[in-house]
């Protein structure tokens, strides 16, 4: 049985004698981000006991390969903590299913988000939120701005800024024109056709017709993000192909590249390699005057354990994550990763700060294959990663990649049929 957000505070009003009492408990996190411990013991966590005494809060994160076997079996065994990290979509869908997440839909804090936002975190019909959305990455392209002002080259706005810049980074041969291989696939959809492709099929708008049924991979706002892929090779530089991940980012930091096509993620770690001033800029749109899209990809929420023995502090809790106070402490504690809320955050952190303002720019959207696509198999996602570096390689034309990622989605999809 799941616990509600109002019988939570029922439950908790019955048995406390006094909201003070209530109050009083040890809230544990269970977490896969690891790399964050520091942040938590030194930051975060002292601002929200600063301000709630009598609940104190533990960050006990796990490995982030091991942490969805180990969260349930925690949960399973019941001994898991108070507060769940939620990896978004299926995994934590599932987790809500079974009963171990709260249903927060009712929480105070959750109108500071949009739809969007809690897309990751929310039932296929929407009716119920069961994770707060902490954070997303958004996609773009980060440039090394010593390299375009030596070039002469502004920022580019439209497809063909685009290319005519990687055309004269080319020819004058001092720099890579982009830094992404294919070796790994992964980065050939995600820093490539999710990052350019909102463009194309106007994000939530596509999207949502695609999950309905109402629009197939074979259409023309499907297959023309591929269509730019295929030109992407030319610019990528000798060898492109058994390129990895790590080689792509040392290529770029190490000053050999003038472009790199990114995820925000990249920005914390990005500023203790170079030696050069970076900037970023959103996927040029078609035509000028075109509204641009970008993926601000929803990635990760927190949520309340379902047989937590302190729901009312947990409460207290997740709406103080909710605020602009918790949002201002994580996003300059991490730069890269975003506040989803619509609470006033002001970044410490200028190029994290560019990627950030594109929200008031572009309209916001999220990875295409991420929702209710990817549970069946063949899996899109994974299909996609594979059609996106053929494409690139010129192995697969964009007409065969979006017919045979249709064909794969139809066969177990309905909607699709």
């Amino acid at each position: 049985m799941r616990l509600s957000t109002k019988g939570a505070f029922l439950a908790t009003t019955l048995l406390a004698a006094t909201a003070a009492s209530a109050q009083e408990a040890t809230l544990i996190i269970e977490s896969w981000r690891n790399d964050d411990l520091a942040i938590w013991q030194n930051e975060i966590i002292p601002a929200f006991e600063a301000a709630h005494p009598g609940i104190s809060v533990k960050f006990t994160p796990s490995a982030p390969a091991e942490y969805n076997a180990v969260l349930n079996s925690k949960l399973d065994a019941g001994s898991a903590g108070d507060i769940v990290t939620c990896r978004p979509f299926d995994a934590s869908l599932a987790l809500f299913e079974a009963g171990h997440l709260a249903d927060l839909s009712d929480l105070d804090g959750m109108s500071s988000f949009s739809d969007v936002a809690k897309s990751g975190w929310s039932t296929d019909d929407g009716s119920a939120t069961y994770c707060v959305p902490m954070a997303s990455v958004i996609h773009g392209f980060i440039y090394n701005k010593d390299a375009f002002e030596e070039l002469g080259l502004s920022v580019p706005t439209t497809e063909a800024e685009f290319f005519a810049a990687l055309d004269t980074i080319k020819e004058d041969g001092s720099y890579i024109p982009m830094a992404m291989g294919t070796n790994d696939q992964w980065e050939a959809a995600t820093m490539g056709y999710n990052n350019i492709g909102p463009n194309y099929w106007k994000g939530e708008e596509g999207r949502n017709a695609l999950i309905a049924g109402e629009q197939k991979l074979t259409d023309e706002a499907w297959v023309a993000p591929y269509r730019q892929l295929a030109k992407w090779g030319p610019y990528l530089g000798d060898g492109f192909e058994a390129q990895t991940y790590p080689d792509s980012q040392n290529i770029f930091t190490l000053g050999r590249a003038a472009i790199y096509p990114a995820g925000s993620w990249e920005v914390s770690g990005f500023n203790n390699l170079v030696d050069f001033e970076m900037g970023a800029f959103y996927p040029p749109v078609q035509n000028a005057g075109d509204t641009c899209y970008i993926s601000d990809h929803t990635d990760i929420g927190i949520g309340m354990n379902a047989a937590t023995e302190h729901p009312e502090a947990a409460m207290t809790f997740l709406n103080w994550v909710a605020s602009s106070e918790f949002s201002t402490i994580f996003a300059n504690a991490l730069p890269g990763f975003f506040p989803l809320s619509n609470a006033e955050v002001t970044l410490e952190d200028p190029l994290a700060q560019e990627f950030i303002s594109w929200r008031g720019e572009c309209e916001s959207s999220i990875r295409s294959t991420y929702q209710i696509l990817s549970r069946g198999t063949p899996n899109l996602e994974n299909d996609t990663w594979n059609a996106s570096a053929a494409v690139i390689k010129g192995t697969e034309t964009p007409e065969e990649a979006g017919q045979r990622l249709q064909d794969g989605l139809a066969s177990w999809y309905a909607p699709q049929q």
